[in-house]
């Protein structure tokens, strides 16, 4: 059996936008919860996850799609908790590799 090589260290991009999360969680003092935050750290420090934090990830994104259609999502001056939410999961760029990675594991 071959062996499989799969990065499960947050990209660059990620870690910007759990940042841009943490930052902003900081600056309104809302959004989010104690394991968003816990997740921010861990993608904002580029620290390898495990797959089980990635099938997390996947499903944080599943089901909070629709806080995209909530009001102020897109506000750069007063975004709405669950963008700041979204954020602290690594944003769309985040959502983008969790869900290359659970492909690339359901491949194998």
């Amino acid at each position: 059996m071959p062996k499989i090589n799969i990065n499960l260290k947050p990209p660059v991009a990620v870690a910007k936008e759990a940042e841009k999360g943490l930052r902003l969680h900081h600056l309104f003092k809302r959004g989010g919860t104690a394991v968003g935050w816990a997740r921010a750290r861990e993608l904002k420090n580029r620290q390898t996850v495990s797959l089980e934090t990635i099938f997390r990830m996947v499903s944080y994104f599943a089901r909070h799609e629709v806080d995209k259609k909530g009001k102020n999502f897109f506000n750069k001056e007063k975004p709405s908790n669950g963008y700041i939410a979204w954020l602290l999961w690594g944003g769309d760029v985040g959502r983008e590799w969790a869900e290359k990675i659970k492909k690339q594991i359901k491949g194998i």
